[in-house]
């Protein structure tokens, strides 16, 4: 499932050094979580990876995925309250599924939706972990069952480090931002980003995944954050059409 390796070191130098640039900078944290989850498929030949957060009540949201089919497979799972990504949320303990076809005891609604669509047949999730304890969960889907390589899970973890740091990192705390109010900005803002992708998706007639290309492609050129870019679509101040040509 992995790239070859001198492809991944270059890879790996690349995603390093935009994450840790990204990190010393005034940054959103959404666009942060965006670019990391591409940064998944490209360096862990996955093909798709999405990304979940808890809220203040622990109740479990997509924030950030690589597509809208990624997406999916976490709404499945919060939907039916059960799967790899809930398991490694409540645990905080890696949750590697080589074959979801096996798993149909252990999860029999979530298995059985994963059947209907089709679309992935193993599932690997990483705990955002901040002190022992889970504060969401990165996971990557594969089309094909099999394993993850040991070194894969480990880079993986480490990616969902990168995660946990671009959250929590340390100017927010030591201007006395508590950990619920973190998270929740970052809900908040992937609320508003999905609205703005919908508002786009319906004046343009493109589909959600380009709208989305589009909404975030705007927001890095002109050097702006994509929650405020998203909340200007959003209450009209920005004009969906500018947003949407190709550049």
């Amino acid at each position: 499932m992995s790239p070859q390796r001198t492809e991944r070191e270059a890879g790996l130098t690349n995603a390093f050094v935009t994450l840790a640039d990204t990190l010393v900078d005034d940054y959103d944290t959404i666009d942060l979580l965006d670019r990391l989850v591409a940064f998944c498929v490209g360096l862990l030949g996955a093909d798709d990876a999405a990304i979940v957060l808890g809220d203040a009540r622990r109740d479990l949201r997509a924030v950030a995925s690589s597509s809208e089919a990624a997406r999916s497979m976490e709404l499945l799972q919060l939907q039916n309250d059960q799967g790899p990504c809930l398991d490694c949320f409540q645990t905080g303990a890696r949750v590697s599924i080589a074959d979801l076809s096996e798993q149909a005891q252990r999860w029999p609604e979530f298995v059985a939706a994963v059947e209907r669509d089709g679309r992935f047949r193993s599932v690997h999730a990483l705990p955002l972990r901040l002190r022992g304890n889970a504060i969401g969960a990165l996971n990557l889907f594969h089309r094909e069952p099999g394993p993850l390589a040991e070194d894969d899970l480990d880079l993986a973890q480490a990616m969902a480090d990168v995660a946990t740091i671009g959250i929590l990192q340390e100017r927010a705390i030591r201007r006395g931002e508590v950990l619920s109010e973190q998270l929740q900005a970052a809900l908040n803002s992937r609320v508003v980003i999905e609205q703005a992708k919908g508002v786009l998706a319906q004046s343009s007639g493109l589909a959600l995944e380009v709208a989305f290309e589009r909404l975030r492609g705007y927001a890095r050129r002109g050097n702006l954050k994509l929650s405020d870019v998203a909340r200007r679509v959003v209450t009209r101040d920005l004009d969906p059409a500018a947003v949407t040509a190709e550049s």
